[in-house]
Protein backbone atom coordinates (compact mmCIF):
# COMPACT_ATOMS: atom_id res chain seq x y z
CA UNK A 1 0.00 0.00 0.00
CA UNK A 2 1.72 3.10 -1.20
CA UNK A 3 1.75 5.89 1.93
CA UNK A 4 -0.44 8.25 -1.23
CA UNK A 5 -3.57 6.18 -1.09
CA UNK A 6 -6.47 6.70 0.95
CA UNK A 7 -7.24 3.29 1.45
CA UNK A 8 -7.34 -0.25 -0.39
CA UNK A 9 -8.99 0.21 -3.42
CA UNK A 10 -10.47 -4.07 -2.86
CA UNK A 11 -10.19 -5.93 0.36
CA UNK A 12 -12.58 -8.95 -0.35
CA UNK A 13 -10.08 -11.43 -1.08
CA UNK A 14 -7.78 -9.98 1.54
CA UNK A 15 -6.97 -12.03 4.97
CA UNK A 16 -9.34 -11.29 7.24
CA UNK A 17 -8.53 -10.99 11.11
CA UNK A 18 -10.94 -10.89 13.89
CA UNK A 19 -10.11 -9.65 17.80
CA UNK A 20 -12.88 -9.97 20.13
CA UNK A 21 -14.38 -10.36 23.50
CA UNK A 22 -16.00 -12.75 22.71
CA UNK A 23 -17.44 -14.57 26.01
CA UNK A 24 -18.93 -11.31 27.29
CA UNK A 25 -22.11 -9.67 25.39
CA UNK A 26 -23.05 -12.44 22.85
CA UNK A 27 -23.12 -9.92 20.00
CA UNK A 28 -19.13 -11.19 18.83
CA UNK A 29 -20.15 -14.54 19.05
CA UNK A 30 -22.82 -13.93 16.20
CA UNK A 31 -20.02 -12.02 14.40
CA UNK A 32 -17.68 -15.25 14.24
CA UNK A 33 -20.73 -17.48 13.20
CA UNK A 34 -20.81 -15.07 10.11
CA UNK A 35 -17.13 -14.88 9.83
CA UNK A 36 -16.82 -18.52 9.88
CA UNK A 37 -18.36 -19.02 6.61
CA UNK A 38 -15.61 -16.54 5.20
CA UNK A 39 -12.47 -18.20 3.17
CA UNK A 40 -10.46 -15.25 3.83
CA UNK A 41 -10.46 -15.99 7.91
CA UNK A 42 -6.71 -16.27 8.71
CA UNK A 43 -6.89 -15.71 12.87
CA UNK A 44 -9.22 -14.85 15.93
CA UNK A 45 -7.10 -13.08 18.86
CA UNK A 46 -9.21 -13.01 22.34
CA UNK A 47 -8.65 -9.41 24.30
CA UNK A 48 -10.05 -8.87 27.94
CA UNK A 49 -9.42 -12.43 28.96
CA UNK A 50 -10.94 -14.18 31.38
CA UNK A 51 -7.53 -16.10 32.24
CA UNK A 52 -7.68 -17.67 28.63
CA UNK A 53 -11.66 -19.00 28.66
CA UNK A 54 -12.67 -16.35 25.79
CA UNK A 55 -10.12 -17.57 23.40
CA UNK A 56 -11.21 -21.61 24.17
CA UNK A 57 -14.97 -20.61 23.80
CA UNK A 58 -13.62 -19.15 20.27
CA UNK A 59 -11.65 -22.39 19.66
CA UNK A 60 -14.33 -24.53 20.69
CA UNK A 61 -17.26 -22.23 18.56
CA UNK A 62 -15.00 -22.04 14.92
CA UNK A 63 -14.25 -26.25 16.10
CA UNK A 64 -17.85 -26.55 15.47
CA UNK A 65 -18.07 -24.27 13.14
CA UNK A 66 -16.27 -26.36 10.61
CA UNK A 67 -13.42 -23.82 11.08
CA UNK A 68 -10.66 -26.07 13.20
CA UNK A 69 -7.75 -24.77 10.69
CA UNK A 70 -8.13 -21.29 11.47
CA UNK A 71 -6.09 -20.30 14.65
CA UNK A 72 -7.13 -18.87 17.88
CA UNK A 73 -4.63 -16.95 20.56
CA UNK A 74 -5.58 -15.92 23.80
CA UNK A 75 -4.49 -12.19 23.66
CA UNK A 76 -4.56 -9.54 26.37
CA UNK A 77 -5.77 -9.83 29.58
CA UNK A 78 -6.86 -6.69 31.83
CA UNK A 79 -7.67 -8.64 34.79
CA UNK A 80 -11.66 -8.22 34.46
CA UNK A 81 -13.83 -11.07 35.40
CA UNK A 82 -17.09 -9.50 35.18
CA UNK A 83 -18.26 -9.88 31.57
CA UNK A 84 -18.88 -13.56 31.66
CA UNK A 85 -21.61 -15.49 29.97
CA UNK A 86 -19.39 -18.90 29.38
CA UNK A 87 -19.27 -20.12 32.36
CA UNK A 88 -19.45 -24.28 32.43
CA UNK A 89 -20.33 -24.09 28.59
CA UNK A 90 -16.73 -24.64 27.13
CA UNK A 91 -15.59 -29.06 27.47
CA UNK A 92 -12.69 -29.45 29.99
CA UNK A 93 -10.51 -31.05 26.60
CA UNK A 94 -10.71 -27.79 24.87
CA UNK A 95 -6.86 -26.97 25.16
CA UNK A 96 -5.95 -23.09 26.54
CA UNK A 97 -4.80 -21.46 23.15
CA UNK A 98 -1.19 -19.90 22.35
CA UNK A 99 -0.82 -16.64 23.59
CA UNK A 100 1.80 -15.12 21.08
CA UNK A 101 -0.10 -12.40 19.36
CA UNK A 102 2.50 -10.95 17.63
CA UNK A 103 3.45 -14.39 16.05
CA UNK A 104 0.55 -14.99 15.08
CA UNK A 105 -0.27 -11.94 13.16
CA UNK A 106 3.18 -11.65 11.37
CA UNK A 107 2.49 -15.58 10.58
CA UNK A 108 -0.90 -14.01 8.42
CA UNK A 109 1.17 -10.63 7.33
CA UNK A 110 3.79 -12.97 5.81
CA UNK A 111 1.61 -15.04 3.95
CA UNK A 112 0.41 -12.59 1.43
CA UNK A 113 1.90 -9.49 -0.07
CA UNK A 114 -1.93 -7.53 0.16
CA UNK A 115 -3.38 -5.84 3.26
CA UNK A 116 -4.64 -7.49 5.71
CA UNK A 117 -8.26 -6.22 7.00
CA UNK A 118 -8.23 -5.85 11.28
CA UNK A 119 -11.94 -6.12 12.57
CA UNK A 120 -11.61 -4.54 16.22
CA UNK A 121 -14.65 -5.94 18.04
CA UNK A 122 -13.14 -5.78 21.62
CA UNK A 123 -10.48 -3.32 23.24
CA UNK A 124 -7.42 -2.35 21.26
CA UNK A 125 -5.34 -3.92 24.00
CA UNK A 126 -4.11 -6.38 21.13
CA UNK A 127 -3.48 -3.99 18.18
CA UNK A 128 -2.10 -0.71 20.27
CA UNK A 129 1.09 -3.33 20.93
CA UNK A 130 1.51 -4.87 17.82
CA UNK A 131 1.08 -0.72 16.09
CA UNK A 132 3.69 0.34 18.56
CA UNK A 133 6.43 -1.97 18.39
CA UNK A 134 6.07 -3.09 14.85
CA UNK A 135 5.28 -0.06 12.76
CA UNK A 136 5.71 -1.62 9.75
CA UNK A 137 2.10 -3.54 10.77
CA UNK A 138 0.62 -0.05 9.85
CA UNK A 139 1.11 -0.46 6.77
CA UNK A 140 -0.34 -3.47 6.24
CA UNK A 141 -3.31 -3.70 8.49
CA UNK A 142 -6.91 -1.95 7.46
CA UNK A 143 -8.30 -1.44 10.67
CA UNK A 144 -12.10 -1.44 11.15
CA UNK A 145 -13.02 -0.82 14.91
CA UNK A 146 -15.77 -0.75 17.18
CA UNK A 147 -15.49 1.88 19.53
CA UNK A 148 -15.69 5.78 19.63
CA UNK A 149 -18.87 7.66 20.76
CA UNK A 150 -19.51 11.55 19.87
CA UNK A 151 -23.06 11.45 21.35
CA UNK A 152 -22.52 8.78 24.06
CA UNK A 153 -25.77 8.29 26.35
CA UNK A 154 -23.43 9.11 29.41
CA UNK A 155 -21.29 12.31 28.21
CA UNK A 156 -19.20 11.45 31.46
CA UNK A 157 -17.83 8.47 30.03
CA UNK A 158 -16.58 6.47 27.39
CA UNK A 159 -18.04 3.87 24.97
CA UNK A 160 -17.22 0.06 26.78
CA UNK A 161 -14.48 -0.97 23.87
CA UNK A 162 -12.51 2.35 24.42
CA UNK A 163 -12.82 2.71 28.48
CA UNK A 164 -11.85 -0.67 29.13
CA UNK A 165 -8.70 0.32 27.83
CA UNK A 166 -8.06 3.99 27.19
CA UNK A 167 -4.50 4.00 26.77
CA UNK A 168 -4.41 1.19 23.53
CA UNK A 169 -7.59 3.38 21.96
CA UNK A 170 -5.07 6.15 22.25
CA UNK A 171 -2.38 4.04 20.83
CA UNK A 172 -4.47 2.81 18.05
CA UNK A 173 -5.81 6.04 16.98
CA UNK A 174 -2.14 7.58 16.52
CA UNK A 175 -0.29 4.16 14.99
CA UNK A 176 -3.34 2.71 12.71
CA UNK A 177 -3.02 4.44 9.20
CA UNK A 178 -6.51 5.49 8.44
CA UNK A 179 -8.90 3.53 11.03
CA UNK A 180 -12.45 3.14 10.29
CA UNK A 181 -14.25 3.44 13.99
CA UNK A 182 -17.67 2.25 14.40
CA UNK A 183 -19.30 4.96 16.62
CA UNK A 184 -21.57 3.59 19.64
CA UNK A 185 -24.31 5.34 19.04
CA UNK A 186 -24.88 4.11 15.52
CA UNK A 187 -25.60 0.76 16.81
CA UNK A 188 -27.38 1.03 20.17
CA UNK A 189 -30.85 1.08 19.47
CA UNK A 190 -33.36 -1.63 19.60
CA UNK A 191 -33.49 -2.11 15.99
CA UNK A 192 -30.47 -4.43 16.03
CA UNK A 193 -31.61 -6.57 19.25
CA UNK A 194 -31.53 -9.88 19.51
CA UNK A 195 -34.21 -10.46 22.12
CA UNK A 196 -35.11 -13.47 24.91
CA UNK A 197 -37.23 -15.57 23.15
CA UNK A 198 -36.79 -13.59 19.60
CA UNK A 199 -36.71 -16.13 16.39
CA UNK A 200 -32.87 -15.72 16.71
CA UNK A 201 -33.13 -16.96 20.14
CA UNK A 202 -35.29 -19.88 19.52
CA UNK A 203 -33.72 -21.33 16.57
CA UNK A 204 -30.33 -21.09 18.14
CA UNK A 205 -32.17 -23.15 21.07
CA UNK A 206 -33.81 -25.26 18.98
CA UNK A 207 -32.49 -28.88 21.08
CA UNK A 208 -32.34 -31.06 17.02
CA UNK A 209 -30.15 -28.26 15.90
CA UNK A 210 -26.33 -28.00 15.32
CA UNK A 211 -24.09 -27.86 18.82
CA UNK A 212 -22.94 -24.78 17.68
CA UNK A 213 -26.09 -23.31 17.82
CA UNK A 214 -27.00 -24.61 21.09
CA UNK A 215 -23.42 -23.29 22.41
CA UNK A 216 -24.33 -20.00 21.45
CA UNK A 217 -27.91 -20.44 22.97
CA UNK A 218 -26.82 -21.20 26.34
CA UNK A 219 -23.95 -17.94 26.04
CA UNK A 220 -27.51 -16.08 24.82
CA UNK A 221 -28.92 -17.91 28.06
CA UNK A 222 -26.30 -16.66 30.29
CA UNK A 223 -26.11 -13.04 29.07
CA UNK A 224 -30.01 -12.39 29.59
CA UNK A 225 -29.83 -14.02 32.79
CA UNK A 226 -27.31 -12.30 34.32
CA UNK A 227 -27.18 -8.94 31.63
CA UNK A 228 -29.97 -7.79 29.87
CA UNK A 229 -33.01 -9.17 28.11
CA UNK A 230 -31.31 -8.39 24.22
CA UNK A 231 -27.98 -8.17 22.73
CA UNK A 232 -28.27 -5.45 20.22
CA UNK A 233 -25.65 -6.52 17.48
CA UNK A 234 -22.86 -3.44 17.21
CA UNK A 235 -20.22 -5.99 15.84
CA UNK A 236 -21.34 -8.13 12.85
CA UNK A 237 -22.06 -4.60 11.44
CA UNK A 238 -18.23 -3.79 11.49
CA UNK A 239 -17.25 -7.19 9.83
CA UNK A 240 -20.19 -6.82 7.01
CA UNK A 241 -17.86 -3.14 6.75
CA UNK A 242 -14.90 -4.92 6.34
CA UNK A 243 -16.37 -7.52 4.09
CA UNK A 244 -17.73 -4.74 2.11
CA UNK A 245 -21.04 -4.65 2.22
CA UNK A 246 -22.89 -1.33 1.82
CA UNK A 247 -24.91 -1.01 5.35
CA UNK A 248 -22.58 1.60 6.53
CA UNK A 249 -21.71 5.01 5.72
CA UNK A 250 -18.58 7.16 6.60
CA UNK A 251 -17.10 10.43 6.74
CA UNK A 252 -13.55 11.25 6.92
CA UNK A 253 -13.32 13.56 10.52
CA UNK A 254 -10.47 14.49 12.94
CA UNK A 255 -10.94 13.18 15.93
CA UNK A 256 -8.74 13.11 19.49
CA UNK A 257 -9.41 10.59 22.73
CA UNK A 258 -9.31 12.18 25.78
CA UNK A 259 -8.13 10.59 29.41
CA UNK A 260 -11.56 9.20 29.84
CA UNK A 261 -11.08 7.29 26.76
CA UNK A 262 -13.94 9.75 25.20
CA UNK A 263 -13.62 10.32 21.29
CA UNK A 264 -14.32 14.16 20.35
CA UNK A 265 -13.92 16.20 17.38
CA UNK A 266 -10.44 18.22 17.19
CA UNK A 267 -8.54 20.14 14.80
CA UNK A 268 -5.71 19.02 16.04
CA UNK A 269 -6.63 15.23 16.33
CA UNK A 270 -6.50 12.29 13.97
CA UNK A 271 -8.03 11.71 10.44
CA UNK A 272 -10.25 8.67 10.65
CA UNK A 273 -13.32 6.87 9.12
CA UNK A 274 -16.13 7.96 11.60
CA UNK A 275 -19.29 5.86 11.06
CA UNK A 276 -21.96 8.56 9.92
CA UNK A 277 -25.39 6.52 9.51
CA UNK A 278 -26.45 3.20 8.66
CA UNK A 279 -29.30 0.45 7.08
CA UNK A 280 -29.87 -1.55 10.19
CA UNK A 281 -32.99 -2.73 8.35
CA UNK A 282 -31.24 -4.73 5.64
CA UNK A 283 -28.07 -5.24 7.60
CA UNK A 284 -30.33 -7.23 10.24
CA UNK A 285 -32.06 -9.12 7.06
CA UNK A 286 -27.92 -10.33 5.79
CA UNK A 287 -27.63 -11.50 9.84
CA UNK A 288 -30.29 -13.21 10.31
CA UNK A 289 -30.13 -15.11 6.95
CA UNK A 290 -26.38 -15.78 7.41
CA UNK A 291 -27.03 -17.26 10.60
CA UNK A 292 -29.77 -19.42 9.50
CA UNK A 293 -27.52 -20.91 6.40
CA UNK A 294 -25.15 -21.68 8.80
CA UNK A 295 -27.83 -23.53 11.38
CA UNK A 296 -29.49 -25.36 7.79
CA UNK A 297 -25.75 -26.24 6.70
CA UNK A 298 -24.65 -27.39 10.68
CA UNK A 299 -28.14 -29.23 11.09
CA UNK A 300 -26.94 -31.60 7.36
CA UNK A 301 -23.98 -32.03 8.23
Amino acid sequence: MKVDEPYPASLLATPLIIDTDAGGDPDDAFALIVAAAEPTLALVVTSDELGGERARFVRHLLDLLGRPEVPVVAGADLGNTRLNCIEGLVPPEVPHQPTDVLAAVTAVCSATDTSVRWVGIGTASNLAPLLDTRHGLAERLVVSQVGGALRYRDPERADHNFRTDIKAAITMLDRARFPRLQLSELTFTPAVEVGKGSPLHLLLSDPTGPPWARLVAAHLDQWYERFHHATMQHDALALADALGLPFTDYCMQRVAIDDRGRTTLAHKGKDVLLSDGARLEPYMRWLTEKVEAAHRLGSTA
